[in-house]
C-alpha cells in the first residue's frame, strides 16, 4: 500500500510558502512562479493556513479587493488539515473528498516535511492500478 512518503520520496520535499502579514499579491506571484495552486501560510515554523487560487478567486476577486493592500492572513484558510507520512494514499483521498480539499500538508514531529496534492494522489492510485492490471495480466497469460 503506497503511503505519503513514498509520494514524497518521488516527487520531492519542496515546501512552498508564505508569511500571513505578506500581501496576497506576493503569494500569487510564488504560485506562479513554482507553478503550484496553493501556497502554506507559515507563522515562523508554526503552520497557520494555506492560501489557493481558489482563496484569490472568491476572497479578493470576487469581494472587489486590492491583492497589493490586502495580508494573506485576511483571505487564507485558517482550518489546515494535515497528513503524516505514515498515512496512505487511500486515506488521503478520502480526506480531500469528504473534506473538498485539494492539498495536504505533510507534518511530522509538528514540522511540515512537504505537501500532497489531490493531483499527485490521483497520479498515484492511476500509476498503482496499471502495475496491478500488468501483474493480472501476466497471471492470466501464464
Amino acid at each position: 500500500m503506497l503511503q505519503v512518503k513514498h509520494l514524497l520520496d518521488e516527487k520531492g520535499r519542496n515546501v512552498y510558502a508564505i508569511s500571513p502579514g505578506e500581501p496576497v499579491l506576493a503569494a500569487i506571484r510564488a504560485m506562479a512562479e513554482h507553478g503550484i495552486g496553493a501556497l502554506l501560510v507559515l507563522d515562523g515554523d508554526a503552520l497557520v493556513g494555506v492560501i489557493s487560487e481558489r482563496d484569490y478567486a472568491r476572497k479578493i476577486i470576487l469581494n472587489n479587493r486590492s491583492s497589493s493592500d490586502t495580508p494573506v492572513r485576511d483571505v487564507m484558510t485558517p482550518t489546515i488539515i494535515t497528513v503524516s507520512p505514515a498515512d496512505s494514499v487511500d486515506t488521503c483521498m478520502r480526506l480531500c473528498t469528504d473534506s473538498r480539499v485539494r492539498h495536504l500538508p505533510v507534518v511530522d514531529g509538528g514540522k511540515v516535511v512537504g505537501v500532497v496534492s489531490i493531483g499527485d494522489l490521483v497520479k498515484a492510485v492511476i500509476s498503482e492500478q496499471g502495475v496491478q492490471i500488468e501483474q493480472l495480466q501476466r497471471y492470466i497469460a501464464g
